[in-house]
């Protein structure tokens, strides 16, 4: 049975208590997990202001070519990777794999844009009366960073936090999502081969509730970034003060289907963004607004493709979805169901439910106020809704407590554009499905969907400072 332990200071550190990580798949016991304490939190974090000090100073080629070799190391590893989130995560192994391939990407374009941080030239002179001086701006890290991570990417999403942090001379205390630790706790072994300093990452797992505050308020973190849940990110930007802070905290994100579009070419794209690792994804598609002169033939071809996906064990390579991330998240849906079944929703097809699994699962006749359309789901379950006009569409679409991604199918330019403008969301797709996500792209929401922006340039500029500097020529 492996036990881990807290990784504080370059060291693996014994904790006082541990939690059981059982399997997302079978319940079956994984590994009795280190349990950290505030006090642990605290240790991390006064570590990672000390390593902070000499890691600042290291030049953009040192960074770069660290990163690039932790790279190279998870190439190697790539497999061995890939087989922990089927473990921890209940990922499919072909979906684990693309997430491995994405992080090994995302560590790469943070190799890439450690080099690529840069000031500009102030024209003081454009001011009245100023003469004889010179102005330049740079960016600098900022010191401590807490980095808090959710289950459903554990590879990928830390490399987001980490890979800009580390481009720029930061420090991070990472605190992992419960269910998957083990992702997290292998890339301190990693990081550590690729040479990082002592001390410039900390791990501390355990029980968010008991960790926040202190990854939060305590004085020497300087940015705390997280990705989550509405309640607990705003609950953070409360403690958070004058930090800096990045919250990516989801969305129930839609697709608009104009009548024009030939749907044997987007009908499979839109199945695998509203089933992709059960819909445990931010920006899955849950809401599909499909005009009404093909809804019937849209819906027929929606549901034909979706009965071809296959739910199984996660290991199996056959395998398109698989567990939920935990049974509670299980009995949570199938009230959500029930609710809108009883108040007129139809199950179009799937519904099925056992101890950890839910069939993928297409609704029809629903209600916007119903939890499965208005809420963020977070599981396989899409709803098809007609619309007329395209304005009414866009109406449907923005009517929403979130913003996060969008997406609209149209062979028409002036609805594409029309669509670009008026939809209130961070990223809006044309024709492609609200899912699609590259690692280089400015990635974030409006609305209840967050704050700030990740991709690796993007989230370099929330992980830096601008300084000035002047200079008088002349005295």
């Amino acid at each position: 049975m492996k036990e881990t332990k807290l990784w504080i200071d370059g060291e693996w550190i014994e904790p006082r208590n541990t939690y059981d990580l059982t399997s997302p798949y079978n319940g079956e016991l994984i590994a009795k997990i280190a349990k950290g304490s505030p006090e642990d939190v605290k240790k991390a974090i006064e570590g990672a202001d000390r390593a902070f000090h000499s890691f600042k100073k290291w030049t953009a080629y040192e960074r770069a070519e660290l990163l690039y070799r932790v790279v190279e190391i998870m190439r190697k590893k790539k497999e061995e990777l890939a087989q922990i989130l089927v473990m921890e995560a209940g990922k499919p192994i072909k979906a684990a794999r693309g997430e491995i391939d994405r992080t090994i990407a995302t560590y790469q374009f943070a190799a890439e844009e450690a080099k690529q941080v840069r000031g500009e030239t102030v024209p003081l002179d454009a001011a009245p009366g100023v003469t004889n001086r010179i102005g330049w701006t740079k960016r600098v890290p900022l010191g401590v960073v807490s980095a808090i991570t959710p289950f459903n990417f554990p590879f990928n999403l830390v490399a987001h936090k980490l890979g800009p942090a580390f481009a720029v001379g930061n420090t991070v205390v990472l605190k992992p999502a419960n269910q998957t630790p083990l992702s997290s706790i292998v890339m301190a072994d990693i990081f550590k081969e690729a040479g990082l300093p002592e001390g410039a990452l900390q791990i501390v797992t355990g029980s968010g509730s008991e960790l926040s505050d202190a990854l939060v308020t305590h004085h020497l973190v300087k940015k705390v970034t997280f990705t989550g849940s509405v309640p607990v990110g705003l609950e953070i930007k409360k403690k958070a003060g004058l930090r800096k802070i990045t919250l990516e905290l989801g969305s129930n994100s839609a697709l608009i289907v104009e009548p024009d579009v030939p749907l044997e070419h987007m009908i499979k794209r839109a199945v695998e963004g509203a089933f992709s690792f059960s819909g445990q994804v931010c920006i899955s598609l849950q809401r599909l607004y499909v005009n009404e002169s093909i809804v019937d033939e849209f819906t027929e071809k929606f549901i034909e493709e979706t009965k071809k996906l296959k739910v199984g064990d996660p290991s199996d390579e056959s395998t398109d979805l698989s567990a939920m991330i935990h049974p509670k998240e299980v009995i949570r849906i199938r009230e959500w169901i029930e609710e809108a079944k009883n108040a007129g929703a139809h199950v179009a097809t799937g519904g099925n439910f056992s101890e950890y699994h839910l069939e993928p699962t297409v609704m029809t006749n629903v209600k916007p106020d119903m939890n499965i359309v208005c809420k963020e789901v977070f599981a396989p379950i899409v709803s098809i809704v007609p619309y007329k006009t395209l304005d009414e569409a866009i109406g449907y679409v923005n009517d929403s407590d979130f913003g996060l991604n969008a997406g609209i199918f149209t062979m028409n330019i002036e609805n594409a554009m029309k669509a670009a403008d008026e939809i209130e969301t961070g990223t809006v797709n044309i024709n492609d499905i609200p899912t699609f996500r590259v690692d280089n792209m400015p990635y974030g929401g409006v609305k209840n969907s967050g704050y700030g922006r990740e991709g690796i340039k993007y989230a370099v500029q929330e992980m830096t400072d601008l300084k000035l500097i002047t200079m008088k020529t002349k005295l």
